[in-house]
């Protein structure tokens, strides 16, 4: 994406959701690829603004809350105020922003993965245990990924930037309001990276192998390949990498809700 500043949102992120289900046609998209296209756009202060759009000269759409450039368009104007409803309601039907998201666990395959003996001795697994509580995640999954990042070496930079024992680049760490160098201290590090790899897998419904590609080539490849794994060789061996790591840490049933969903919300192409 070209210059982008924070989208700061007057409602809650499942609000520009809903909206860009309603807009997401004006520019020929379905509104999963217009959300993935805007995702890094969304920023952890609930603040508001609008978003702005255009097709660039190599029909990719833009979007931004800064119309820096004279193209951008109003692509939506978020809603002067936004007051949710009780807490107590059900999410059904509702706007997305209405409710915390679906859990990616069930509370009890959450539980058994959380107790997962095959991790206990593994390095820093306070923090991934903390963060996969509070991510509703596989604490196996979050140790693969370590594992094939960095090897848990929490002074790892790679030659992108990427920082840290989950490889974190500091504009997806921004993105949840974590600095770069704060990217260094482990807890802080697993929390960025757990909490992209989470929001990750609902943004394309579930599918763990999207999900690890887009951590690995970032959402819009995802999208670009039409919501399939990118043709880039690192990221067509990171998948199987990643994927087989986790199924050797994991507790056997654990994940399956995950697994299931994405089998049900797409045909393997």
């Amino acid at each position: 994406m070209g210059k982008q500043g924070r989208l700061d949102l007057g409602a809650r992120p499942g609000t520009i959701t809903a909206l860009m289900r309603r807009h997401a046609g004006r520019l020929g998209l379905t509104w999963r690829r217009a959300a993935a296209l805007a995702f890094a756009l969304l920023a952890v202060s609930p603040v508001r603004a609008d978003v702005y759009s255009f097709i660039d000269e190599d029909g990719i759409p833009r979007f931004s809350n800064i119309p820096d450039d004279p193209r951008y368009r109003l692509f939506i104007e978020e809603p002067q105020a936004y007051q949710p409803k009780s807490p107590a309601a059900t999410c059904v039907g509702q706007t997305p922003g209405d409710c915390k998201p679906r859990p990616l666990l069930s509370r009890e395959s959450l539980r058994a993965a959380l107790d997962n003996p095959l991790l206990q001795r593994r390095p820093y697994h306070g923090e991934v245990r903390a963060a996969a509580d509070r991510f509703q995640l596989d604490p196996a999954l979050i140790h693969a990924v370590i594992q094939a990042e960095s090897g848990y070496d929490p002074k790892a930079v790679s030659g992108k930037g990427a920082i840290g024992l989950m490889q974190v680049m500091p504009g997806t760490g921004r993105r949840y309001g974590v600095r770069a160098q704060e990217l260094r201290a482990p807890a802080r590090n697993i929390t960025a990276g757990t909490q992209y790899l989470a929001d990750l897998l609902r943004l394309f419904g579930g599918d763990v192998e999207l999900a690890l590609a887009g951590y690995n080539a970032g959402e819009h490849a995802v999208v670009r390949y039409g919501e399939m794994v990118p043709p880039f060789a690192e990221t067509e061996a990171y998948v199987p990498r990643v994927v087989g790591l986790w199924n050797a840490l994991k507790v056997p049933g654990a994940g399956a809700e995950v697994e299931t969903s994405a089998r049900n919300a797409r045909p393997r192409r």
